[in-house]
């Protein structure tokens, strides 16, 4: 089933399903911690790919209005199970197509959903960012820029980075990550980038 493609919920359903989640944290990474610490609701936010949904507890802790969404049907159940009295908080579906409305969101948190995309969806998932993020919001999380010699996680330089988000967003915040998980150790960087209030044109 190794061949089965990341870009799907099949890929996700069998390894939730077998215990094969090493992108699965146990909990909140420190920078968002700090984040939350630093900035608190009321708000909204939206965590696409939410595997198992600690971030979702962390942020409604913090006074934000969130929602979680992803399209592993077993991965929203382990989520809703551990949310508790928060599994409302979780959604299963696909981010692409879900009927969010637009500019609605002010934060979006990204953690393992953009380097679980193959490189072709990078496009969709720039345009979908911008569009459902309210002027001056922000994304905020860990972005994986490898190497990798096997992915899935699908590494992403700095120089494409800033390409696909720099038309729409300005990074404000950019610094190394101490707690990753080993499939990430030196790989990732914890990055904010803000919403444009103007958008550049080609």
């Amino acid at each position: 089933m190794d061949d089965v493609p990341s870009s799907g919920p099949e890929f996700f359903d069998i390894r939730y399903a077998a215990g094969r989640m090493p992108w699965d944290y146990g909990g909140v990474p420190n920078s968002l911690k700090v984040f939350l610490d630093e900035h608190r609701g009321p708000g909204r936010v939206l965590i696409p790919g939410c595997g198992s949904g600690y971030e979702i507890e962390a942020f409604w802790s913090s006074g934000w209005d969130v929602i979680g969404i992803d399209f592993s049907k077993v991965g929203v159940t382990r989520a809703k199970r551990l949310l508790g009295p928060l599994a409302d908080k979780v959604c299963e579906g696909d981010f692409f197509t879900h009927p969010f409305c637009e500019r609605s969101f002010d934060i979006i948190y990204e953690r393992t959903f953009l380097c679980a995309l193959p490189p072709d969806f990078r496009p969709r998932y720039a345009q979908r960012i911008a569009a459902l993020i309210a002027p001056s919001g922000i994304l905020c999380g860990f972005f994986f820029l490898g190497p990798e010699e096997e992915p899935p996680p699908y590494p992403i330089s700095q120089e494409q980075l800033g390409g696909l988000l720099g038309g729409s967003f300005e990074k404000v915040e950019d610094s190394t990550v101490e707690d990753s998980l080993p499939l990430y150790t030196g790989k990732e960087r914890w990055q904010i980038w803000k919403r444009k209030v103007t958008v550049s044109t080609p």
